[in-house]
């Protein structure tokens, strides 16, 4: 991922308030403000990409062959052409397609320049072609690699906390609106790499300002061609009355059922990977056959859109909220099912990041469970995400953040009931999970 804690041994000064008052500190701002620029740039073409290759491999290619639409099957042989993709992209080139998903927000430092191709390659054949992943992940290595790379063209010996911090801040600026809020994302990253202590303020202050000149240029650029933002958003949010004691039964419950599966994903996922890696590219392309094998599942058994299981879930959060008068809960039930094991199937062998899949199946969870006596759309939805995405990260106080801030005034009457659903969560992962020896076995 990004890059090594600057508070590890090793990279901490006596006074770090130091650091901030020499000229090196100045200096590297100014090259973290020049940095932005050009890799939240290039973040948002990968979006733009992502998106592209979602509309012509679902869209626009079964309507040039003749089809009226996209056939429920479609998802089947288009998956298991990624998985092919995938595959052969990890195994033949170099840097593996970057961090494994199934492993969580792990920090591996940034990668090599030789390894960038890869990496990009691996992200745009698994989110491009609708593995159940989120971008956020490929976002923050390329950041990073991409910022140590052109800090080395310009200065080739610079030290290890300037390149920790370099990274960081390229990380900060790539995924600076994709949460929603350049805040959002900033705190993801520092809470997920473990800066803390009185390190924190050195490394914060070039993050994030690598990550509000990332957003401003999302805004510039999703204005002036047309596309949009790629941010995630809520468009339409119901309104929810303060919280009585049910909802808070409601939290534990949702707090305690996230745990379980969240913990049963990711325990499977790891159990899948190291199959996976055994045979890489048959693998995954079979891996890929069974995520196209459950969006058909999905469609044929409730009539609703296969896309629903597919992808990372990010842009059907809003209407999945909005519309969710129209989803029965045996249907919410079914798809929360089937996203699941196709998130989970995902993980072990594509590439991309955990969060969206994480805060839709904790979403569509929420709101089944809403269709009960006592419990709220809204807060059955906002509940759900942030137990989810606990489950799934381990990180609490971004958990929190997700589940609320993208309610807007809503998200403050929720928000104790979110802190007591994600603290049932975290709590109970915790105790329910067991160290999986993760191996490291070279791709055949």
């Amino acid at each position: 991922m990004s890059a090594e804690p600057v508070g590890t041994p090793g990279t901490e000064s006596p006074d770090p308030m130091e650091v901030v008052r020499t000229r090196g500190y100045t200096v590297l701002l100014i090259m973290v403000a020049i940095l932005g620029v050009p890799i939240s740039a290039a973040a948002f073409g990968f979006l733009a990409l992502v998106h592209e290759l979602q509309s012509l491999t679902y869209e626009d290619l079964p309507r040039g062959l003749g089809f009226d639409g996209t056939p429920s099957w479609w998802p089947v042989p288009l998956l298991a052409v990624a998985g092919l993709l995938t595959g052969l992209t990890i195994r033949h080139l170099p840097g593996l397609g970057g961090h494994r998903p199934a492993e969580g927000l792990v920090n591996t430092g940034p990668p090599t320049a030789a390894e960038l191709p890869g990496i990009t390659l691996a992200a745009l054949t698994s989110l491009g072609l609708g593995a159940v992943l989120g971008p956020e992940a490929p976002l923050i290595t390329l950041g990073g690699g991409l910022a140590v790379y052109a800090v080395r063209l310009v200065k080739p010996g610079i030290k290890p906390g300037g390149r920790v911090l370099v990274a960081a801040a390229g990380s900060f600026a790539a995924v600076s609106a994709l949460l929603g809020s350049p805040l959002l994302g900033a705190f993801l990253l520092m809470e997920a790499s473990g800066i803390a202590g009185t390190m924190l303020g050195v490394a914060l202050v070039p993050g994030l300002l690598a990550s509000g000149i990332g957003s401003l240029i999302f805004i510039g650029l999703g204005s002036w061609t047309g596309l949009g933002t790629y941010s995630l958003t809520l468009p339409h949010v119901p309104h929810t009355g303060q919280p009585g004691f049910a909802e808070f039964g409601w939290a534990v419950a949702l707090g305690v059922a996230a745990a379980l599966l969240g913990t049963g994903i990711k325990q499977l996922s790891l159990y899948l990977q190291e199959r996976v890696e055994r045979r890489r590219v048959a693998a995954t392309a079979g891996t890929g056959v069974i995520v196209g094998a459950l969006a058909l599942l999905y469609a044929e058994s409730t009539g609703e859109d296969a896309s629903e299981v597919l992808y990372s879930g990010q842009d059907a959060l809003g209407g999945l909220l909005s519309d969710n008068a129209a989803y029965s809960a045996g249907t919410l039930l079914v798809l929360v099912a089937c996203k699941a094991l196709a998130y989970c199937a995902s993980l072990s062998s594509f590439r991309g990041g955990p969060i969206f899949p994480a805060m839709f199946v904790g979403a569509a969870g929420g709101l089944a469970l809403s269709h009960l006596p006592g419990l709220d759309v809204t807060s059955g939805f906002a509940m759900g995400v942030g137990a989810m995405c606990v489950a799934m990260l381990k990180l609490p106080m971004t958990s929190v953040l997700l589940a609320t801030l993208l309610l807007g005034s809503e998200g403050i009457t929720v928000m104790p009931l979110v802190i007591v659903s994600v603290v049932v969560s975290y709590v109970l992962v915790l105790r329910l999970e067991r160290p999986v020896a993760v191996p490291r076995t070279a791709p055949r």
